[in-house]
């Protein structure tokens, strides 16, 4: 009896090893998403204007702002009402 808890312990540690772990990784809001309407798809990857429009150009795509970094950005109201409170981010 004891040899098959110690195979259904092995075939669970076994089992723990397969399985793949990623590392934790936190989420970039970036200002500026391009969206194109042919393909309906954004990218959330620019860091200005600019740099949006550049590659808005070559595709007929269109800049907006990012509503997630507005939120949830550095400069975002949800920041400025924890700056406002005395309250700041861990870190």
């Amino acid at each position: 009896m004891k040899m098959v808890h110690v195979a259904a312990a092995l075939l669970a540690a076994l089992s723990l090893s397969i399985i793949g772990q990623r590392p934790a990784a936190a989420e970039i809001h970036r200002p500026w998403c391009v969206g194109y309407v042919a393909t309906i798809t954004f990218s959330c990857t620019f860091v200005s204007f600019e740099q949006c429009m550049e590659t808005a150009r070559g595709g007929g795509g269109s800049c907006v702002q990012n509503p997630w970094f507005l939120q949830y950005g550095e400069r975002g109201p949800a920041s400025d009402a924890r700056q406002a409170s005395g309250r700041s981010k861990r870190r």
